[in-house]
C-alpha cells in the first residue's frame, strides 16, 4: 500500500501489568499503525511515565513526515479523565491521582484525552471490531482487572460519576478470590490477578492432601504461580488446572447472564484472558449462561471474543486520541456516539472543554439537549 503519511495519533495504554504505545497515520485508505512499543508495568508511576514519554519520542522519530494531532490514553478506572488523573485503580498500587496528562501536554503540544479503557474498548470493538452494527453492546476488558464498557442505544453510558460498568466489583460468593475490594467478586473471580490467586488456593489445597499439581510442585512454588502459569499447566493436562479453568468460565457465565438480563444487549465482547483462553472458558461460560439468563434476552445476545485481540489496547487509546476530533470519519462516529465526553465534575467539565480535550460544538448540543 502506497500513502501519504501527514497526521497520526498515539494511542497510550496503562494496564496492571503491561504498558503500550503505538502511532497510527490517518491516511486516505483509513488509519494504519506505525510503530508499536511494549513494556512491563514495574516500576514507579514516575518511571512508567517517563518511559511512556520515551518510547513515543522514539516512534516519532523513526517514522518520516508524520504531524502529531493527539494523544489518547486509556487506564483502568477510577479516572478524573477531566483532569488527567489516574485515582488509585485496584491494580495501579501507588498510582494515587497521579497527573498522566500535563506530561504529555507539555511534551508534545498536542490535545490530550485520557479515557477509562473499558469505555475506550467498547467503542474501538463497535468502530472497528465485533460489534460493529450493535445497538446495545459491552466489552469487557478480562485482564490484569475487570471492567465493562457499555454502549446502550447507540451512545456510550457512563453514568451519573462517571463509574458506570464496574461489574468487577459485582459480588459473586460470599467466599472466593480477593478483587476490588472484597472476597468473592466477580472480579476476583475472573480477572488475571483473581484468577491467579484462585490457583494458589488451589495449589495450596492440592499439596495439603497430598497430591501436588504442576502448578506448585512445592510448597515454595506457591507464591509464583499465576494465571498464565495456570494455562501453561492446562496446556500441559494438569487436572487441577484444567478443573480451575471450567470453574472460571462457570463464574464468568454468572457474571454475564447479570449483564444479559439487566441490560438485554445485542453483543457481549470479552477481550483479554477470554479471547486467550476461549476454547477452554467457552463450554462452562455458555451451560452457567444458559442456565441463569433470561431465555428471551440471551436469544438476542452474542457472546463473543473480542475480534481486536491483543490489538485491543492499541485501537482503544486510538478512540480516547480522537474523542471530539471531526477532522476523520472515524472521529465523527466516536463524537457522535460520545456527544459530550464528560468528566467527573462540572468544573472539570468547562476546563476540559477549554483545552480542546472534546469540541465546543459537542460542548454546546449537550447543553441544548
Amino acid at each position: 500500500m502506497v500513502f501519504n503519511v501527514t497526521t497520526a495519533f498515539a494511542s497510550v495504554a496503562i494496564g496492571g501489568t503491561n504498558c503500550s504505545v503505538a502511532i497510527a497515520a490517518d491516511t486516505v485508505d483509513g488509519f494504519v499503525w506505525l510503530g508499536h512499543r511494549r513494556f512491563s508495568t514495574l516500576a514507579t508511576p514516575a518511571e512508567v511515565l517517563g518511559r511512556l514519554l520515551t518510547e513515543l519520542d522514539a516512534l516519532l522519530t523513526a517514522v518520516e513526515d508524520v504531524e502529531l494531532a493527539g494523544v489518547g490514553i486509556v487506564c483502568g478506572g477510577p479516572l478524573d479523565e477531566g483532569a488527567g488523573l489516574v485515582l488509585s485503580p485496584p491494580n495501579l498500587p501507588r498510582w494515587d491521582r497521579f497527573d498522566v496528562r500535563t506530561p504529555f501536554v507539555e511534551r508534545f503540544g498536542v490535545p490530550v484525552q485520557l479515557m477509562n479503557d473499558a469505555n475506550a474498548g467498547v467503542m474501538a470493538e463497535w468502530m472497528w471490531g465485533a460489534a460493529r452494527g450493535a445497538t446495545d453492546a459491552a466489552f469487557l476488558t478480562m485482564g490484569t482487572g475487570l471492567g465493562a464498557g457499555l454502549i446502550l442505544d447507540g451512545r456510550l453510558h457512563r453514568g451519573a460519576s462517571g463509574l458506570a460498568g464496574e461489574i468487577g466489583h459485582w459480588r459473586l460468593a460470599e467466599n472466593g478470590p480477593h478483587g476490588y475490594g472484597k472476597d468473592g467478586s466477580f472480579e476476583g473471580f475472573c480477572s488475571g490477578a483473581g484468577i491467579g490467586k484462585w490457583a494458589q488456593q488451589s495449589a495450596t489445597q492440592s499439596l495439603q492432601h497430598g497430591t501436588p499439581s504442576e502448578l506448585a510442585p512445592d510448597w515454595f512454588d506457591l507464591a509464583d504461580v499465576t494465571a498464565q502459569q495456570l494455562a501453561k499447566a492446562a496446556d500441559g493436562g494438569d487436572e487441577v488446572a484444567l478443573r480451575l479453568w471450567s470453574e472460571v468460565g462457570r463464574k464468568l457465565g454468572a457474571g454475564l447472564a447479570l449483564l444479559v438480563d439487566v441490560l438485554n444487549p445485542d453483543i457481549i465482547v470479552v477481550g483479554g484472558i477470554y479471547f486467550r483462553q476461549h476454547d477452554r472458558l467457552e463450554p462452562s461460560m455458555l451451560g452457567e449462561l444458559r442456565k441463569e439468563a433470561l431465555p428471551e434476552s440471551l436469544a438476542r445476545c452474542r457472546v463473543v471474543p473480542s475480534e481486536l485481540g491483543e490489538g485491543i489496547a492499541d485501537y482503544s487509546g486510538l478512540v480516547a486520541a480522537l474523542v471530539g476530533d471531526t477532522s476523520t470519519g472515524e472521529g465523527r462516529a466516536i463524537t457522535d456516539a460520545i456527544p459530550a465526553y464528560r468528566a467527573l465534575a462540572h468544573d472539570v467539565d468547562r476546563r476540559s472543554f477549554s483545552e480542546g480535550s472534546i469540541s465546543q460544538e459537542a460542548a454546546n448540543q449537550q447543553k441544548e439537549e
